[in-house]
């Protein structure tokens, strides 16, 4: 007996998964056929048409001037740095509270992370604790639209341009999200994107973008990306080889223009979450500030008993995830940067409290009312 098989189709009955793609990505498969078809046709692989066509589409759908598709995620930040010349002796400003792409983007340029803490309420990292540890060496911030809701960009362009000091945005949770009218993506000199396939604008694969709002960077990273090449043989800088895939391209251009829907599906059913749990007095829902559009790349909520929880809604089928188990300057890897217990008191009070709902497009409110039951009777 498939007992494996049983039990995936239980979930399916009785339970909600944290996220589930195949709602999105069903109606959408006979054009990836066809997209795939005519990428392979074309023999054109490698920095074809559609990587072209779609940099200029997502630079539009930000109001930025160009973008330039890379690898991933990581290599996006990782090259936004580099094209602003930030290295060895530099020090970046980021947050504890998130995954390590950003810290890891700053050693391999050479540079030094240095954390601020965070707001309680957003999870994004607090422009006050900015403020603190700004230094002659500091380059530059580098603040993460953390699971789809915008850091406070008014006080972190505040403060950067006080001290003359770069801002690279990490919006790699918040495609689509906007802080006063104005898309994240687009407030800093250089800001980073990711394409992994569960990101609120996803691929088939790995992928990541750079948005240019500074024009004067942009040949430098069209260059970093081809091993610093200029042209073939002719080496300007010491570069990477980190481009997007003509296929990956060409899947999410079609993808770029249902975004909007997507997000907009992902807030309503935000909405009936925080409509669902704001009775339970030992849950605290996530805040969205009215000036922000928050996408919600995940619905994070900070709850008593987190561990015990996560247990009990396991038991129940319902799938969830702890992102950040423990802050970055925690982590062994980090271990060099000199940080302790109680460095980021926040940080790590969310370390401890916050865990993710199930949060996909097509989720439906008898998924969501059963989340919520089951998070209600957990604690009654």
């Amino acid at each position: 007996m498939n007992y494996a098989f049983m039990a995936v189709a239980f979930m399916k009955i009785t339970g909600v998964p944290r996220v589930d793609l195949s709602i999105q990505e069903k109606p959408l498969r006979e054009k990836m056929i066809s997209v795939f078809t005519e990428v392979i046709d074309s023999g054109d692989l490698i920095l074809g048409k559609n990587v072209t066509a779609f940099e200029k589409e997502a630079a539009e759908y930000l109001g930025i001037p160009n973008a330039v598709g890379v690898a991933n995620g990581t290599d996006a930040i990782k090259l936004a740095l580099a094209a602003l010349g930030i290295g060895k002796g530099d020090e970046v400003i980021t947050t504890p509270f998130t995954m390590a792409a950003n810290v890891e983007a700053i050693f391999h340029v050479g540079a030094k992370p240095v954390f601020a803490d965070v707001n309680y309420e957003t999870f994004n990292i607090s422009p006050e604790k900015i403020r603190e540890k700004i230094t002659k060496k500091t380059k530059a911030i580098l603040p993460v639209h953390l699971f789809g809701l915008p850091a406070d960009m008014e006080k972190i362009i505040s403060l950067a341009k006080d001290a003359d000091l770069f801002v690279v945005e990490d919006c790699a949770q918040a495609f689509g999200s906007e802080y006063k009218e104005k898309k994240c993506g687009s407030f800093g000199e250089l800001s980073a994107t990711s394409f992994y396939p569960t990101k609120n604008l996803g691929g088939y694969g790995d992928g990541g973008m750079v948005f240019v709002n500074k024009p004067e960077y942009l040949d430098k990273l069209r260059h970093l990306r081809v091993h610093g090449q200029v042209k073939k043989y002719d080496y300007k800088y010491i570069g990477w080889n980190s481009r997007l895939d003509e296929i990956q391209a060409a899947i999410l251009r079609p993808k770029l223009r249902l975004i909007d829907s997507w997000n907009d599906s992902r807030a309503k059913a935000a909405a009936i979450y925080t409509k669902e749990l704001s009775g339970i007095m030992q849950v605290k829902i996530p805040e969205a500030p009215a000036h922000s559009k928050h996408v919600f790349h995940l619905y994070t909520i900070k709850a008593e008993k987190r561990d015990e929880l996560e247990k009990y809604l396991f038991k129940n089928n319902i799938g969830t995830t702890i992102n950040f188990p423990a802050p970055l300057h925690l982590q062994k890897g980090y271990s060099s940067l000199g940080y302790a217990q109680g460095d980021f008191p926040v940080a790590e009070k969310l370390c401890a409290e916050s865990i993710s709902l199930p949060m996909f497009v097509g989720i439906t409110k008898e998924q969501i009312s059963y989340v919520a039951e089951k998070i209600s009777s957990f604690y009654n």
